[in-house]
């Protein structure tokens, strides 16, 4: 894999990643004004979760036809200058954070002195220790990256070969570790997000990379539950001896958790304890390539069309509780039939209590048993 760096004319950095040396990068030659993002990051004082605030996003680019795709290479909407690309990574123009943005008022409504000192410089959660049943504010310190896997609009990454998929692992890993070194970044998420039904609004093969200032609700929900005990190692050793296993190699299983709260829904974990991507070996790197792939393609083979889905890597904090966290996929779909959307009503939207329609014994089988050219897409 070979790293190339450039800027776009607003001076955002565009990153490619080729499997061969020798790119010589286009300049872009859009004139755009400099990025000025409005990222500022309020804390729930009712159940402490972080609330991002982000009116600028409010203006990004919705489904635009084919010739207008900004992830299509060269064109004169393109973000990606060069006429060809194999991946390329580039700071995102309607970023949920970074550290661009400018400072915020510290509080909000009632809260107390004590809190101004945490929250000036983006620290979110020690603002919100002293703010007394106000609300903390802090800019949205942090990056966001769109990872484009392919300049080929037309495809997916369950269509591209193991090679591609493999130097997008190693975009990924690489980002990975850059962002983590960020000074106030408290976790890195790798995620895609496809199909109209999830609310992409590009439909080119993307997916995005947010560096975020806190540590996630999802994610201290699973370091109160690891505390004391090797809570991953205990549920993969479960996985692997139930019938809910989809496809497993030397280094990597995948199975449909048995409290899926999505109608499809798979979760992919390595064998070995690693806190995030940069932290693979090469055999996990060739193997995870291989049966991502695979997975994707089951996944489209289980309806007529493509099936809609998140894919998020979960992974550790770059700090305390880093120990704790094994990377792992989680893959689900909103689709529960054909033609048909589980949508979030008042159980799940409401009070965060789930409720599933397909078992996920049956999901896991019907995920198995599609055979190799169903899956072949």
């Amino acid at each position: 894999m070979h790293r190339t760096r450039a800027r776009l004319s607003d001076g955002r950095e565009i990153i490619y990643y080729d499997e061969a040396p020798g790119r010589v990068p286009v300049p872009d030659p859009r004139g755009l004004p400099p990025v000025e993002p409005r990222c500022e990051v309020r804390r729930d004082p009712l159940t402490g979760d972080h609330v991002t605030i982000t009116a600028h996003r409010n203006a990004r680019t919705f489904l635009p036809p084919a010739d207008q795709c900004p992830l299509c290479p060269g064109g004169p909407a393109s973000e990606i200058p060069d006429p060809s690309y194999e991946v390329a990574v580039f700071e995102n123009r309607f970023p949920s954070f970074d550290v661009r943005t400018p400072p915020v008022p510290p509080l909000v409504d009632g809260a107390a002195d004590g809190a101004a000192d945490g929250a000036a410089d983006g620290a979110a959660d020690g603002a919100a220790d002293g703010a007394a049943g106000g609300v903390a504010r802090a800019r949205g310190d942090g990056r966001c990256e769109v990872v484009c896997f392919t300049d080929d609009h037309a495809a997916s990454m369950a269509l591209l070969p193991v090679s591609r998929v493999r130097t997008v692992i190693d975009a990924w890993a690489d980002r990975t570790a850059e962002l983590s070194a960020i000074p106030g970044v408290r976790q890195v998420f790798v995620f895609e997000n496809r199909g109209v039904e999830i609310g992409v609004t590009l439909h080119h093969p993307h997916g995005q990379i947010y560096a975020y200032p806190f540590v996630t609700p999802r994610t201290e929900r699973m370091l109160a539950m690891a505390a004391g005990r090797d809570l991953f190692g205990d549920v993969l050793k479960a996985e692997r001896a139930g019938s809910r296993v989809v496809v497993a190699g030397e280094h990597w299983t995948a199975y449909v958790p048995a409290a899926a709260r999505w109608p499809v829904e798979v979760h992919l974990m390595p064998h070995r304890h690693v806190p995030d991507l940069a932290a693979l070996d090469d055999g996990e790197r060739a193997e995870l390539a291989v049966l991502y792939r695979d997975l994707l393609r089951r996944c489209d083979a289980l309806y007529d069309d493509p099936l809609p889905y998140v894919a998020g890597w979960h992974q550790a904090p770059t700090g305390a509780g880093r120990d704790l966290v094994r990377l792992h996929l989680e893959l689900f779909s909103v689709r529960r039939a054909p033609g048909k959307i589980k949508y979030l009503a008042g159980s799940e939207s409401g009070m965060a209590a789930w409720i599933n329609d397909v078992p996920p014994e049956a999901a896991a089988a019907r995920l198995r048993g599609v055979t190799a050219g169903e899956a072949s897409g």
